[in-house]
């Protein structure tokens, strides 16, 4: 799978590709990622990407003429129809299921905008998608195509230690959709705070019904809704049901 990610700051993702356990889909070539930087490709010896928006107002606004330039060279280069993705405050938050479809798919372009925005007439021409990491505004694209390529790759396999892993991850439809439970590690006792005794029972159904039940909580409290959702796509069992009525809304 190959990422072209446009970008005025690529240097944003050297450290991303060299450090973590998503470093692995990188060196490994399961994910190829190529970054593009569209004053390369605009007019000029200022190498100039932007300008003051028509109708006046704050900040400047991306030309589209550079990132046009930048997609031709791209597309050139990969050959392929891939989607061209905007991140944006307006676009689809971006969730569990939209990463999974990414992760099992050819990749895409990802432009990352700055300042007050880039010209509407690149995007009615060019993008397909826009996603957004939630309701709140960024200087820039980068930290969400960031979010976006570390969530891809650490579904690709071989990049967590554990295959398996990434099942028990909160969100996922399909176990469940609900929310992950606690965790401890060593030592038993910390700063008076003990370790769940259902965890040192070495009773492994026991310790799966704590961590269901954990979960449970956890969803009903936080974000009710998600039990819900899981409710009517039939993932709740009786004994789910019996320890929600239990401690109640």
């Amino acid at each position: 799978m190959r990422f072209d990610v446009v970008t005025l700051f690529p240097e944003l993702f050297a450290p991303f590709l060299e450090a973590g356990v998503a470093r692995r889909a990188y060196a490994s070539g399961q994910i190829d990622l190529k970054l593009w930087n569209p004053r390369d490709f605009a007019e000029g010896s200022y190498r100039r990407v932007d300008d003051r928006p028509f109708g006046g107002g704050p900040g400047m606004v991306m030309l589209a003429e550079p990132l046009a330039r930048c997609l031709r060279a791209i597309r050139a280069e990969r050959a392929d129809a891939a989607s061209v993705v905007l991140f944006s405050p307006i676009g689809a938050v971006l969730n569990h299921t939209a990463v999974e479809r990414w992760a099992a798919g050819e990749g895409a372009i990802l432009i990352c905008g700055r300042y007050e925005g880039i010209d509407q007439r690149f995007i009615d021409a060019h993008v397909d998608a826009q996603i957004s990491l939630g309701d709140f505004v960024l200087s820039g694209g980068e930290i969400a195509a960031l979010a976006l390529l570390d969530a891809v790759a650490r579904l690709q396999p071989g990049v967590l230690n554990d295959e398996g892993s990434h099942q028990a991850d909160s969100f996922n439809p399909a176990v469940d959709g609900l929310l992950d439970c606690p965790h401890y590690t060593r030592p038993e006792e910390w700063d008076g705070l003990r370790v769940p005794a259902e965890l040192l029972s070495g009773h492994h159904a026991q310790i799966e019904r704590w961590r269901r039940d954990q979960r449970l909580a956890l969803t009903a409290r936080l974000r009710p809704e998600l039990v819900e959702a899981a409710r009517q796509a039939g993932a709740l069992t009786l004994q789910d049901e019996r320890y929600l009525k239990e401690i109640g809304p």
